[in-house]
């Protein structure tokens, strides 16, 4: 069955616009982690403070990836200050990784899909490879994308810089922390954002992996239905739950492998 076929045997444009209580909850979603780990960082409570900042790493991730998509349910100057403001706090240029997604969507898993290179890696070499896959991602936009894309990551770039010398200048502790958490969140990427969800799936590059258990999806701000997203990158995350549903309705009879 194509991509097409699929399309039209599933309902799925209804589920593209947001209510105002889930347009906010998307686009504020970040805070509480942000907020708490900050608060265990400032007294030296780091152990205490990490699965909070893990946690605001995995929600900023799903902000900027439905930015990518406009499924935040902004106008166009909001979707980009998220994606700006998210470009500081997480230490990597979002308009980088926005390019990159987008081709990962039209090229996926190909040789022109540079964010999917680690998708036929090892786990392990997923791992090792995270430093280029980063420092990749800015070089093919910097080298391919157009001028609005050159000139936001240039922009965060240099905000990420100065933020970065400010804070080891002053010498200020909490958001020293904060900065090498993001930065070692960042160079998991290649694994926990490309392999876990594209590995084994070359055959069908559209048919990504996915994650089915209730309990899962909620620690993971249903951010592993990736078979749903690749088949219908404009339905928000917060919908996600309900496309799989119907999706297993009417076509029981796609394959859904594991995320994990």
């Amino acid at each position: 069955m194509t991509h097409q076929e699929i399309l039209r045997k599933v309902a799925w444009k209804d589920l593209k616009s947001l209510s105002i209580k889930e347009m906010l909850i998307e686009n504020n979603l970040t805070i509480p982690w942000f907020v708490l780990s900050m608060i265990f960082a400032y007294y030296g409570y780091y152990l205490f403070a990490l699965p909070f900042s893990a946690f605001f790493f995995l929600t900023g991730l799903r902000q900027v990836h439905n930015g990518f998509h406009n499924s935040l349910g902004t106008n166009k100057f909001l979707t980009w200050l998220s994606l700006y403001l998210n470009s500081i706090l997480m230490i990597v240029s979002i308009h980088a990784v926005k390019f990159n997604h987008i081709r990962h969507h039209k090229y996926c898993l190909s040789e022109e899909d540079y964010e999917g290179k680690s998708a036929g890696m090892t786990w392990y070499g997923a791992i090792l490879y995270g430093p280029v896959h980063m420092f990749l991602i800015h070089k093919v936009t910097l080298q391919l994308g157009n001028k609005n894309y050159r000139r936001n990551v240039i922009l965060e770039l240099i905000s990420i810089a100065l933020f970065v010398a400010f804070v080891f200048y002053f010498k200020i502790a909490f958001l020293i922390y904060h900065i090498i958490v993001m930065l070692i969140g960042e160079f998991l990427m290649a694994f926990f954002a490309v392999w876990t969800v594209h590995h084994d799936t070359h055959d069908a590059p559209e048919l990504a992996r996915t994650q089915r258990s209730g309990w899962k999806n909620k620690i993971t701000f249903s951010m592993f239905y990736h078979l749903e997203h690749h088949l219908f990158p404009a339905v928000p995350t917060i919908k996600l739950p309900e496309l799989a549903k119907r999706i297993d309705e009417v076509l029981p009879e796609i394959e859904k492998k594991n995320t994990f």
